[in-house]
């Protein structure tokens, strides 16, 4: 199963929100019935990724983002997709989460607030976890962690149908005009504004 790669671009506007310190102690109790590699009962752990964490959590986003190649033509494919100077460069405007069972690193998001916009960003998960609720638990554990946020946006390829499902899901709709949003939040090249979508959910006005 691939990741769940709602993975955005770029974003030219730094201006950042309050998230919660509580968010790095915080625990999404998930409990994961299914069988293959985690045992009934298993937790998983949801806290804020350290600058020191930087390896373990590229090595994550290399190996969930490889299944990209099944629909991105051979030109724009990049594998490493992301790099520690990257990885420390997307920290500067933006909070890394991670996912932890039995103390592994097993997944990665990223959150960035702009006033009451946030943009969840990077999101993968190492491919023998998927399926069993961890891109679930970083996401819910960030949306509760948003303090005066309004209004939530991801951006994915348009072909990357795994990424759209999860996200209707988790309550997410196709924005009326992706253009406009990817214009106004990211910093996108031409070809790949045309060949993306955004997916966004609004928030209760007391959040």
């Amino acid at each position: 199963m691939p990741n769940h790669p709602f993975s955005t671009y770029n974003h030219h506007r730094p201006d950042h929100h309050s998230v919660t310190n509580e968010s790095f102690t915080s625990i999404a109790h998930h409990r994961l019935l299914e069988g293959g590699h985690l045992a009934v009962g298993d937790r998983i752990f949801i806290r804020k990724l350290t600058p020191e964490e930087g390896a373990a959590a590229v090595e994550v986003i290399n190996v969930a983002a490889r299944w990209y190649r099944e629909f991105l033509p051979p030109e724009d494919f990049h594998d490493p997709e992301m790099d520690e100077t990257q990885w420390r460069n997307e920290g500067r405007r933006m909070t890394w989460w991670g996912a932890f069972l039995r103390g592994t690193l097993v997944g990665v998001m990223g959150c960035e607030p702009i006033g009451e916009v946030a943009l969840l960003r990077h999101a993968y998960i190492l491919p023998c976890y998927q399926r069993r609720g961890v891109a679930t638990a970083l996401r819910e554990n960030i949306e509760k962690q948003l303090v005066g946020i309004r209004r939530i946006i991801v951006g994915t390829y348009a072909a990357n149908y795994k990424a759209r499902g999860i996200l209707e899901k988790g309550g997410y709709h196709l924005s009326s005009d992706s253009e406009a949003v990817l214009r106004t939040y990211y910093e996108i090249p031409e070809d790949r504004l045309q060949t993306s979508v955004t997916f966004e959910k609004c928030l209760s006005t007391d959040s």
